[in-house]
């Protein structure tokens, strides 16, 4: 492990979410000014076998998935070859069903396109085919008049870019990643991953729900945290409905299932190292995957406020989280994205900094990961 004494209040943070019970394995990552100044690793595994964690353990990390995904995009914009103002149709010509003629990629980036949920259940012979996925959503009416509104695409996020990628390339996001990310960086990362990665990626411990029978005493019925906690509990709820479907849950083990890390889905279907995700957004804010000018652009946020899927306030530039409620940050230049369960991959241009985190003690959906929070608010108060 490494970290530099510059930042020894980082490692304090790290062990005392241990030392307190609130991790089982975990890891912790820091880039400043291109520089490795935090690299820390602890835990167990696999808590079945009680496998440690190792340097080199990746962890499933979920939605944090979705800004390779949009790197790959824009890259493809550097190139020509996508316009993110041009409709969705001009490259898929089969989405234009359904009224979406004038859904633009720029309306799936930002979570505009009015398509958060699957209408019909994918079945588990089709995880692995998203082309498959993607026919489906092409089939669809959107559920708002696209970009007058926005709503968390949790899942459909990665199957609704990745075909674009797919019809432009003839490539899926996970063999671009590898190809043009992972690969040339030597990056710990795949969105889609080979049975020797399988074999040691930690594995998840499922989140332990609270009790959300009731909203807290006090909290008036139209209150924001009320309504969340309401719509977990209605299983035809647009949150539950966009967070399960395609259903891992349907696997045995869940997340933890080959079939789900060797899918590589563009929204949720990233294992990697903490090392690994600081390592990617260390690239991206030094240059080394985008134009600066492309990164910038792509940092101005599309959408703020109250997302129809999630309930609280969001904001969205191209693909990345930008400063809100569900994105809590002690700068104005951080962008990134989170996981569901606590994972996050952090970029901070203003700042010099790429931080990645992973672990596999799932935090509750409702309450977040505090964990992490802690974490990177240590790195900034090292500065």
């Amino acid at each position: 492990m490494h970290c530099d004494p510059r930042f020894s209040r980082v490692r304090e943070v790290f062990e005392r979410n241990f030392a307190d019970g609130e991790e089982l394995g975990a890891a912790f990552a820091v880039y400043l000014d291109d520089e490795p100044v935090v690299d820390l690793w602890d835990g167990v595994a696999d808590r079945h076998t009680g496998r440690a964690w190792e340097r080199d353990t990746p962890a499933f990390a979920y939605s944090c998935t979705k800004a390779l995904t949009a790197a790959v995009l824009l890259r493809l914009v550097e190139q020509g070859l996508v316009d993110v103002r041009a409709p969705v149709a001009a490259y898929w010509p089969e989405f234009a069903a359904g009224g979406k003629e004038a859904v633009t990629v720029e309306h799936l980036l930002s979570h505009q396109a009015g398509l958060p949920v699957v209408a019909e259940p994918v079945p588990v012979e089709e995880f692995e085919d998203q082309p498959a996925i993607a026919a489906r959503l092409a089939g669809q009416e959107p559920l708002w008049e696209p970009g007058s509104a926005h709503g968390y695409h949790a899942l459909t996020y990665g199957f609704l870019v990745g075909e674009v990628i797919r019809r432009v390339t003839g490539k899926s996001v996970g063999e671009l990643v590898a190809a043009e990310i992972a690969g040339p960086l030597d990056l710990e990362l795949w969105v889609g991953a080979p049975e020797e990665v399988i074999a040691r990626t930690a594995r998840l411990k499922a989140r332990e729900r609270p009790d959300v029978t009731k909203a807290p005493a006090g909290e008036r019925p139209d209150d924001v945290l009320a309504r969340m906690v309401q719509a977990a509990l209605d299983p035809h709820s647009l949150m539950n409905r966009a967070l399960g479907n395609p259903g891992m849950h349907l696997l045995k083990g869940g997340a933890n299932n080959p079939v789900i890390l060797r899918a590589g889905w563009p929204a949720a279907g990233v294992v990697t190292t903490a090392r690994g995700l600081a390592g990617f957004y260390r690239a991206l804010i030094s240059g080394d995957l985008l134009r600066q000018e492309t990164l910038t652009e792509a940092l101005r946020p599309r959408v703020n406020g109250p997302d129809r899927v999630l309930l609280l306030d969001t904001s969205f530039g191209l693909g990345f989280m930008r400063p809100s409620l569900t994105f809590p940050t002690p700068s104005p230049t951080a962008f990134g994205h989170s996981g569901m369960g606590g994972s996050i991959g952090w970029g901070d241009p203003g700042r010099g900094l790429a931080i990645g985190y992973v672990m596999n003690r799932m935090a509750d959906a409702v309450s977040g990961n505090l964990r992490a929070l802690r974490l990177v608010q240590s790195v900034y108060d090292s500065l």
